[in-house]
């Protein structure tokens, strides 16, 4: 007989009673673990993303946004010099709209392939759930949101960095590109999976722009206030008419971005549990991007309307009590603090057209007030009322191109007639007019470059009308032909002879004729033709 087993109780054991080895548990290849998944996710976003760069209406809206970037960064104009950086942020919001409607219908498309081809069923036996597929697609976008930051950023760099560049711009308006393409990818996805059709994108598009248009026909109208600002975009965000200083302007911008970081957010959602991702994180996500959301458009409704009304008429009628003031050359420069690098160019113009002046005006102390009119609001071409106080030039917040010989035209209206408001009378047949042209272009490089500027119908014969920060004032056919002559002759020749005439040119009682013959140029042979 075999001896039986010893045991510690004196009850046999058996290969059964032993308990297994640890090692021989092992994990179910089967179940993926949560870093598995994640991976997962990031890989299809990757390919999804490299599929959408393929696409043509992707490449080429894309390439048509970065063409219109590039072009407004080499362009070189007047006023292009001195951006003004309140509506320098604004102008990168418009460009990316076509991109973005691409980025919409492409993403859509991608959604929607396994349905168009038949293959949804086939998702069956694969590990990857719904939800996270439909997260791989939102993911996707993120790149062409990044790609939009890039380009907004370049733009807005290339403004700000210009020497005159003038004020600063905001985060929030400059965020509102890059969150219009990933808002409108997201939209994309969330079609797929609510209303899987190709139609859909095109349906949302037409319905969408007509409800803007109806919201932006209320706004102007002045009724509610302001649903435009749950668009991605408002609809009076392009910035045109007169700048004014940034706090006057009143927009909710770093709300309105939180906004559209709270909407991309609860469309993210909405998006994941269409697909079935009701997990907890996903609906304590989307409680906290509702929050988000809702305090954004709270954020954007105008509670202080009374201090901002009172703000813009102060500044317009008061300008002084936010301005400040510094003196340079004996003259005085008043302007709002954004503005406050401009007065050395201010002063550049006043100098040189004082420098041909003769008498009393080649030193008398000159006041140049900035002003605005914002009484009606912003950011509106508005006509200026001319100055009765004698010494003061008005100067307005747009500065270069036209504006400054337009400037140099106030600045020689007061050093020869004593006030702005003194063009208001009928000047034909008077010498004033040509005198004030000499002061106004006769130091400048291109003088009838100039001259051709400042009229409203950019000729150099003829009558014309005479643009200036203010009133503008109407010059004759035979001025024209003297304030001609004199800009052809040689500086030095006729600034002297008007400083030797400076009483008889700035007096009333002298006519065009006399004019002519004091500067020493032909005296137009047709006669005066003066509006009764």
């Amino acid at each position: 007989m075999s001896p039986t087993p010893a045991t510690t109780s004196g009850t046999p054991t058996t290969p059964l009673d032993e308990p297994p080895a640890t090692d021989s548990v092992k994990p179910n290849p089967a179940q993926p673990s949560e870093s598995d998944r994640l991976r997962a996710v990031l890989a299809l976003a990757r390919f999804e993303t490299r599929d959408l760069l393929t696409q043509i209406q992707i490449l080429f809206f894309f390439t048509l946004y970065v063409a219109l970037v590039v072009l407004q960064i080499i362009r070189q104009e007047g006023m292009d010099d001195y951006p003004i950086l309140n509506m320098a942020d604004r102008d990168t919001q418009g460009a990316p709209l076509l991109f973005a409607l691409a980025v919409l219908v492409c993403v859509n498309a991608a959604a929607l392939r396994s349905r168009k081809h038949g293959t949804v069923h086939q998702f069956g036996v694969l590990a990857m759930e719904p939800w996270r597929r439909t997260a791989a697609h939102i993911l996707s976008v993120v790149p062409f949101a990044a790609l939009t930051a890039v380009l907004v950023v370049a733009q807005y760099t290339r403004e700000a960095l210009k020497p005159g560049a003038i004020g600063h711009g905001s985060v929030g308006e400059l965020a509102v590109g890059p969150l219009t393409v990933l808002l409108a990818g997201i939209v994309g996805v969330l079609l797929a999976r609510a209303v899987p059709t190709s139609f859909a994108p095109i349906l949302f598009v037409i319905v969408f722009y007509l409800a803007m248009v109806v919201v932006s026909e209320a706004a102007n109208q002045g009724k509610g206030w302001g649903w435009e600002w749950l668009s991605p975009i408002s609809l009076s965000s392009a910035p045109s008419g007169d700048p004014v200083p940034s706090d006057l302007l009143g927009r909710p911008a770093a709300w309105h971005a939180l906004y559209l970081v709270g909407l991309c957010a609860v469309l993210v959602c909405a998006a994941l549990l269409l697909s079935g991702g009701r997990t907890r994180a996903v609906k304590a996500a989307t409680a906290l991007a509702l929050a988000t959301t809702v305090a954004g458009v709270v954020g954007q409704v105008p509670y202080d309307t009374a201090a901002l009304e009172k703000a813009r008429k102060v500044a317009s009628e008061t300008p002084l009590k936010v301005q400040s003031c510094a003196k340079d050359g004996g003259s005085t420069y008043c302007s709002f603090p954004e503005w406050n690098g401009t007065r050395d160019d201010w002063a550049g113009v006043v100098d040189r057209v004082r420098s041909l002046a003769g008498g009393t005006a080649a030193t008398r102390p000159l006041t140049i007030r900035q002003r605005i009119d914002a009484t009606s609001g912003v950011e509106k071409d508005t006509s200026l009322t001319a100055l009765t106080t004698p010494g003061e030039v008005t100067v307005g917040t747009h500065w270069g191109g036209n504006r400054v010989p337009e400037f140099a035209v106030g600045v020689a209206t007061v050093l020869v007639t004593g006030t702005e408001d003194a063009t208001t009378e009928e000047l034909c047949d008077d010498a004033r007019p040509v005198t004030i042209m000499w002061l106004a272009l006769g130091a400048d490089s291109s003088p009838l470059s100039k001259f051709r500027d400042v009229r409203l119908d950019d000729s150099i014969e003829g009558s014309a009308v005479i643009l200036a920060p203010t009133n503008p004032f109407s010059l004759t056919a035979n001025q024209t032909k003297v304030v001609r002559e004199l800009l052809e002759r040689p500086r030095a020749e006729v600034t002297e002879r008007v400083k030797a005439h400076w009483t008889e040119l700035t007096s009333t009682s002298t006519t065009t004729a006399q004019a002519a013959k004091l500067l020493g140029v032909p005296v137009p042979k047709e006669a005066e033709e003066c509006d009764e």
